[in-house]
């Protein structure tokens, strides 16, 4: 199929930024768990070695499930600069525009973080054994403080300002992490009992930890270089607004995230690929595998003009904070087990496989029907 258009206009929807939301929530809502359970219904060496893919490392190390979360906070990124548009004309924040979008960043800000705060059991009141960080407190914040430089820097410098902020992040977090030590401790130890991160983690949050009894998954100090992840997201989305063709953004996204995966990998060598503390090796590794994963959809979805086999996705996209909410809050497998329980007899080893199809089926379904009904969490 030809090109859509040549050019891409500020007010057209890129589908492929709500395929690859979609995408990325797909494996949380439970396909990750579908597919370690299928790739080990027989016991073989291979297939216990894939399946590991679908859970997270335990620590140095990559797997394809620790790609899932820094490719939300990049499309968080990425979609920053067509959200922030509306408040602006010719490249200039427009007449009270400013204020309008510095509300609209707030309250953004405060609703994803009563959001998690809801997802990690606020209204039991059990304060003290509460968990306070969490996935979407995280979302806010990076969000928070990439709209917040979008917003504040003068539309002909964004690029370059942006670009030197994220560099200075990842070397600045490098630098922090290897040179200062933590009280009693060596100067560069990154072991789960000895890094600053969790250091400052233990000092300052209260409440218990997610992931690590040493700190916290998405504790204070590495929510810095997740800003950065947010930001490599921030400068494609300034890539997309461009007048270039189509196909040349598409090339230039695609160049971007090997150069991001080799920097990555040679930086590895110094400063371990870490998901937990979100190491700079790590925001260019996953960031690269984000940019290779977009220009694939961009130009499948956006350039070739493929769109039908993207729906399944979009659907999941569209609400993709809503139905992290609910699925935290609600157990859908109650459901699916009332409806489909009976059958467990039957199936034999296939039944657990079976179940959890059922189950993102029927989360499917609910976002399914708030699309068709048009109903939106604009967090």
């Amino acid at each position: 199929m030809a090109e859509l258009s040549n050019n891409i206009t500020c007010s057209e929807r890129i589908l492929s930024i709500d395929a690859l939301r979609g995408f990325d929530m797909f494996w949380i809502l439970g396909a990750a768990k579908l597919a370690s359970v299928l790739f080990t219904l027989k016991d073989t060496s291979w297939g216990a070695r894939i399946a590991l893919e679908f859970d997270h490392t335990a620590w140095h190390g990559f797997t394809f499930y620790d790609l899932i979360f820094p490719l939300f906070l990049f499309i968080v990124g990425l979609a920053i600069p067509f959200s922030l548009a509306k408040y602006q004309k010719g490249g200039t924040v427009f007449k009270n525009g400013y204020i309008y979008a510095h509300i609209r960043i707030i309250t953004r800000t405060i609703t994803l973080i009563f959001l998690g705060f809801l997802v990690n059991g606020f209204l039991k009141f059990d304060f003290a054994n509460m968990r306070w960080p969490g996935v979407l407190q995280r979302i806010a914040l990076c969000y928070l403080v990439s709209a917040t430089i979008v917003l504040n820097t003068p539309s002909r410098w964004r690029p370059l300002t942006v670009g030197i902020i994220f560099a200075a992040i990842l070397i600045s977090y490098w630098l922090v992490m290897k040179f200062v030590p933590v009280p009693g401790g060596t100067a560069g130890n990154l072991s789960p009992e000895g890094n600053l991160a969790g250091y400052i983690d233990r000092l300052v949050i209260p409440g218990k930890f997610c992931c690590y009894s040493s700190g916290d998954n998405e504790g204070l100090l590495t929510t810095i270089p997740a800003i950065g992840t947010t930001l490599l997201g921030v400068l494609t989305g300034f890539l997309l607004k461009t007048n270039k063709s189509r196909s040349l953004i598409a090339l230039y996204i695609f160049i971007s995230g090997v150069v991001s995966m080799l920097l990555g990998i040679a930086w590895n060598f110094v400063f371990p690929v870490n998901k937990i503390l979100w190491t700079s090796s790590y925001v260019l590794f996953s960031g690269g595998l984000s940019l290779l994963l977009f220009a694939l959809f961009y130009w499948i979805i956006d350039v070739r003009g493929h769109k039908k086999w993207a729906f399944f996705f979009i659907v999941i996209g569209m609400n993709a904070i809503l139905i992290y909410t609910v699925t935290g809050m609600i157990d859908f497998g109650i459901l699916v087990e009332t409806l489909v329980s009976g059958l467990s007899k039957y199936m034999g080893i296939f039944w657990v496989p079976f179940f959890l199809i059922c189950l993102l089926g029927v989360k499917w379904l609910f976002l399914y029907f708030l699309y068709k009904k048009k109903i939106f969490l604009k967090a």
